[in-house]
């Protein structure tokens, strides 16, 4: 019994003895020592989270800095054999200057190839390619070194001897079909349109060009087909449709086309021209970007199609056509009047194209009253009249906020420029669709982070006085004492970086 007592004498007395010494006061302003151990505590954990914090504005930074960058990818240049027949086959030569002289402006057998009207529901699960071949020209392809080839018989048994119940889409270059392979897996057929000469070696430079391009916004050119004159292209299938079905079709009164998938759509097909503009050399200029070519799969990814009218610029910066080749409505300006074309050219097609996902309408719509007929004139006018919440298609069910919509027709007004020179290139394009829809608040939670972590430190003080014997009557309300002792903790640890992270956070995000 006694050396129980004595035991516990000596447990009470060492605990006394350590309640005491945290309630000594020390050196340091006369601080008690457990007001010390807290704010050393509180000072490590707020350098931690300064450092964390500093450590993401620095990779945020970088984020920003860096421009986007695809995997690179080379386009096969182009044969000699084509470069010789282009440059001294005069006989072929005379012929093709007359065909362009005859066409000068775009006639009744052109309207739909050149303009780029379609037939039907406008290339709706498929994309093409340039012309395929002429019944006067023939030119045996059977392997250029990618892809897969088929033979004529076996996409015959894929799409049914190309019924008409397989047709998924028409247009001025070609018929697609639905086909399914022995394998079960489904793709999709484009059967070229069998005229002009020079189609057939123009076939060949499309494919080449092409062929083995992968990116996931676009369109995967699985193989082809090239036996006799007939000319034929096997694409990857996209389930969804296109984004003009879902735009301009009857989907009820709620479009599925919310705000945030819409905005998906646009990014991933900004990202997919960038690619071809950017990633590659020589670099793609698409020529006719349009909702009609944006192909959807079930998670609204967007993939671009119809490389028909791809033209590719070397290390030339522009190029001059002789027949203006695009979609009414998506054309650049400077590309219809004089020709000049060079990435600015879709990039105009994206600006049009991206005020048409955000506006439910048409590029050309001639059942609206005069001065609505042309989506770009319109727009631009509801702008200027700061009437842009009004651009928003009614469909949309969760209306975008402001700054969201704002940011969207920047990136609109800039990229339908009518000076070519003013438009930004893709990359940039992306960068802005992508960027932070409320930066400030990610500021403002760097902060509070700081201002957290200062509460947290007057807490823990608070429950060590109380762990330490700290008289339970003399201790005051917990937002009373975290009060006090946070202006202890500013004061007496001199952590001025605090507040000059909280003046100057703005100037760090940016």
């Amino acid at each position: 019994m006694e050396v129980t007592g004595k035991h516990s004498d000596d447990s009470q007395s060492s605990d006394n003895s350590l309640t005491h010494k945290l309630m000594s006061k020390t050196a340091l302003f006369g601080l008690k020592l457990y007001v010390v151990i807290g704010i050393c505590i509180g000072c490590l954990i707020a350098i931690s989270l300064m450092l964390l914090f500093c450590f993401r504005c620095s990779r945020n930074l970088r984020k920003r800095r860096m421009r986007v960058k695809h995997t690179s990818g080379l386009i096969p240049m182009i044969s000699k054999e084509i470069i010789e027949i282009k440059a001294s086959d005069w006989t072929d030569k005379v012929k093709i200057d007359d065909t362009v002289k005859n066409e000068k402006v775009f006639g009744k057998e052109d309207a739909d190839k050149v303009i780029g009207a379609d037939k039907r529901s406008a290339e709706s699960n498929v994309s093409g390619e340039s012309q395929s071949s002429s019944a006067t020209v023939s030119v045996e392809i059977p392997n250029i070194g990618w892809g897969k080839w088929y033979a004529l018989r076996e996409l015959e048994i894929a799409t049914g001897v190309f019924s008409e119940e397989n047709v998924i889409g028409e247009g001025g270059y070609g018929i697609v079909y639905r086909g399914v392979l022995p394998d079960s897996s489904v793709v999709a057929v484009k059967n070229l349109l069998n005229n002009k000469g020079q189609a057939a070696k123009e076939f060949k430079v499309e494919v080449e060009a092409i062929g083995k391009v992968k990116h996931k916004n676009l369109v995967s050119l699985i193989g082809y087909c090239a036996e006799g004159a007939q000319r034929m292209l096997v694409y990857e299938y996209v389930h969804n449709g296109n984004l003009e079905q879902w735009l301009h079709g009857d989907v009820g009164p709620i479009s599925p086309l919310t705000w945030d998938v819409r905005l998906k759509i646009a990014i991933g097909t900004a990202k997919g021209i960038a690619y071809l503009h950017e990633g590659l050399e020589p670099k793609v200029v698409h020529r006719d970007i349009k909702s009609s070519n944006i192909l959807l799969d079930e998670k609204w990814n967007p993939k671009i199609s119809d490389f028909g009218l791809a033209k590719l610029l070397g290390s030339e910066a522009n190029c001059v056509t002789t027949r203006i080749m695009g979609t009414f409505g998506y054309v650049a300006p400077e590309y219809a009047c004089t020709g000049l074309l060079n990435e600015g050219s879709d990039v105009y097609s994206f600006g049009i194209l991206l005020t048409e996902i955000i506006s439910g309408r048409s590029p050309v719509d001639y059942a609206r009253p005069a001065g609505e007929v042309k989506l770009v004139d319109w727009f631009k006018g509801m702008v200027a009249s700061r009437r842009g919440q009004e651009v928003v298609d009614p469909l949309i069910e969760v209306q975008p906020s402001p700054r969201a919509l704002k940011r969207v027709m920047l990136v609109c007004l800039r990229c339908i420029d009518l000076d070519a020179n003013k438009r930004p290139k893709m990359g940039q394009v992306v960068h802005m669709l992508e960027a932070d829809e409320f930066p400030f608040r990610s500021r403002l939670q760097h902060v509070n982070i700081v201002k957290v972590a200062m509460v947290h430190c007057a807490c823990l003080c608070h429950v060590m006085a109380k762990n330490t014997g700290y008289p339970e009557k003399q201790q005051p309300s917990l937002p009373a004492q975290v009060q006090q002792l946070m202006t202890e903790f500013l004061f007496h640890s001199r952590l001025h970086i605090v507040i000059w992270i909280g003046q100057h956070a703005d100037d760090l995000w940016d």
